[in-house]
C-alpha cells in the first residue's frame, strides 16, 4: 500500500514483482493513472507465493476500508 505525501494523504493498492522499480513508476507520473500528480511512500507490504494470491490479497485490502485506514493512519 502506497501513502501519498500531502495535507490530505490517500492510499493506492496494488501488486508487483518489482515494488521499488513500481514506486519510483508511479513517483516520477509514469505509474497507473490515479497515481500521477502525487508523491508516495510505502506504509504496507505483504508478500504472496503466487500472483492469484496476491490479486486476491489486493481485492480484500481495496474492498477493506476499516483496515485501510487503520493501515493509513498509523503509518
Amino acid at each position: 500500500m502506497l501513502k501519498s505525501i500531502s495535507k490530505k494523504p490517500v492510499t493506492y493498492v496494488g501488486y508487483t514483482k518489482n515494488i521499488t522499480n513500481r514506486i519510483k513508476l508511479h513517483n516520477t507520473g509514469k505509474g497507473a493513472k490515479f497515481t500521477r500528480g502525487r508523491k508516495w511512500r510505502l506504509v504496507y507490504k505483504e508478500k504472496c507465493a503466487t500472483k492469484n494470491q496476491a490479486i486476491s490479497r489486493e481485492y480484500y485490502i481495496k474492498s477493506n476500508r476499516n483496515l485501510r485506514n487503520y493501515i493509513k493512519n498509523n503509518n
